[in-house]
């Protein structure tokens, strides 16, 4: 083995081997701008490629470039201790930070189900109820 194969001391950047360019139909490199996250980009880039028609190089419609959450990651506390814990929590480490939805009690949508479809219904009647 020789000293070049293992030793990559060097600031230039590399090439597409000649023998891996004949074989392919195209290769496209990319990240996000500012190469913050690629994982995130990549999973992105798939969710516009399942959406996208093949036809066209247009935007696909009806999705946005990012989550709201991009790059962010999320707190989700139940209780109200949980709370005041991540907001001690911000004031101990430097964090950005933004609260999204403030801290409240959950409640069911307004377009649940509050009633059982089968309240009226009783399992040991032969006859039906309603």
């Amino acid at each position: 083995m020789r000293a070049i194969e293992f030793i990559v001391e060097s600031n230039k950047e590399g090439k597409v081997n000649k023998h891996h360019a004949n074989v392919q139909q195209g290769v496209t490199k990319m990240r996000d701008k500012g190469g913050y996250d690629r994982i995130y980009h990549m999973n992105r880039i798939g969710m516009a490629l399942a959406k996208a028609d093949g036809k066209s190089k247009k935007a696909v419609k009806d999705m946005d470039s990012a989550s709201w959450i991009e790059k962010y990651n999320t707190a989700h506390p139940y209780t109200e201790e949980e709370h005041k814990m991540f907001q001690s929590a911000f004031n101990t480490v430097p964090t950005d930070h933004k609260e999204v939805l403030p801290w409240s009690k959950s409640a069911e949508p307004h377009d649940t189900h509050k009633v059982s479809p089968t309240a009226d219904w009783n399992p040991n009647s032969k006859k039906k109820t309603k």
